[in-house]
Formats: C-alpha cells, structure tokens, sequence
C-alpha cells in the first residue's frame, strides 16, 4: 500500500527486501548505502524485524534528515521536549492528530486517554497531544480500573492490539475516539476464516461516540498520507540547503 501510495502521487519508492535471516550487518550496510543516496529523502524500516536484530541499532543508523518514520532517539527526544520541535513525527500518531484537527475537534484543554504505551504508537502519540495542549493519561498493562479512566476521555486514542477491548460502555458520550488496533478474529462468515476490528467495539461505541475511525478504513490510510508528507518535508529540507562550495 505504501508503495502504491508513492506511485499514485509521483514519489520514487525503492524496495529493498530482505531474507528473515539476514544479518544486522547486512540490514546496516543498506541502511548506509541510502543515509548516502542523495536522491533518497526518506528510510523506513519495517518493523518489527526478526528477533536475531538489534531494532535500536537499526534506527539510530538511520540518518536523522530522512528518518521519516520518526523514529530516531533525537526525533523522539524533541518531541518530549518542551520548545522543541522534530525533524520529523512518527506517521500514526501525526495522522491521529491530522484527524481531529481535520475534524475540527478541539484537543487544547481537553481530557485525553491513550490506551497501550507502545514506542510505535501509544508514547509518541501521548507526548503530541502534550504538545497539543491536551492532559493526556496513558491507560496500560498494569493499570486498574482502565474503564473509568477511558469513560472521562474527551479523545480516546486506542494502541493497545487487542481486539474490542475497549468497549462501548468505557466511552464518553460525544467523545471522539480513535482506533489504531489491527486484529484478526475469527468469522466464519468470511472466505479467509477471520476478519479485521480495532482496538474498540466499533458497533457499540459509534452509538456513544461523537466521532470515531472505523476498521480498517480510518487511520491506516492517514499513517500512509503522513509517511509521504513527511518525505515530501524531507526532500523540501534537502533542496533547501546551500550546495558545498568545495563539492
């Protein structure tokens, strides 16, 4: 989809596929070679890489002008930070944000609950909707009574990867949620034997919910439209820099 994506809008994309058995060295040596292209504007690595890699390793080597999936410790680290913007913000949190202010939802004030605390998702997206003004809480694993915190939620921002957890009866009325979940169940009604849901119960808390974002349908295609911005940033930072005098 990615890859179609860039085709659609007249982005290069390149594709480098690689054995599950490669080695990291392998994997950096790539990494390298595109930090080094200066037709290359953006690297995305996709995760989660085979158990064999150091993940970490892999995103710091990825040069921080063309780390469009935002990942890289400096790009993380500004965003936590008060008065410091990033390079660039991870895609699925940016389009979560994308969302609401499309939506003319109101985020500064606002009461916001992330569900899960993942690197991907649940910690980035929380520290942008800092940034957005909102008093943010991050329901996770190891926290009681996850419902009445959801319930107080004017945005519900759910990243917790399972499926329906968040029911229709933990959600504000009028609030607007987003669901960032991808799980399969099992629907033998369907030809493959599953079917894709959120991370919420779609058809009990759209009866509550001001606004809400389906599955599949909703953020996806919002994380794919914030890759490609965020390349098109990139591109726009590189053509913008001064050519060395002493190339």
């Amino acid at each position: 989809m990615k890859r179609k994506a860039c085709t659609e809008v007249g982005m290069k994309s390149i594709s480098v596929d690689l054995p599950g058995d490669a080695s990291e060295e392998t994997i950096l040596d790539h990494v390298m070679e595109l930090n080094a292209d200066p037709e290359v504007h953006g690297i995305l690595v996709q995760l989660p890489l085979p158990k064999h890699v150091n993940e970490e390793r892999i995103l710091n080597a990825i040069s921080i002008e063309k780390d469009v999936d935002g990942f890289h410790p400096l790009n993380i680290g500004k965003l936590c930070m008060k008065g410091r913007e990033p390079l660039f913000v991870p895609c699925t949190p940016k389009g979560c944000i994308e969302l609401l202010l499309r939506m003319e939802i109101p985020i500064k004030g606002k009461r916001a609950v992330v569900v899960g605390r993942s690197n991907i998702v649940g910690l980035p997206v929380a520290m942008l909707l800092n940034k957005y003004d909102a008093t943010v809480s991050i329901v996770h694993s190891s926290t009681t009574d996850c419902k009445s915190l959801v319930k107080e939620a004017d945005i519900v921002i759910a990243a917790a990867g399972q499926a329906e957890m968040v029911k229709g009866d933990w959600i504000k009325p009028g609030a607007a949620v987003i669901d960032v979940g991808t799980n399969y169940v099992k629907d033998p009604t369907k030809k493959s034997g599953q079917r894709l849901v959120g991370d919420v119960d779609f058809t009990e808390a759209k009866k509550v919910a001001g606004w809400i974002t389906p599955v599949p349908g909703g953020v996806g295609p919002m994380t794919i439209a914030m890759l490609l911005k965020n390349t098109l940033e990139g591109a726009k930072r590189a053509f913008s820099q001064p050519e060395d005098s002493n190339a």
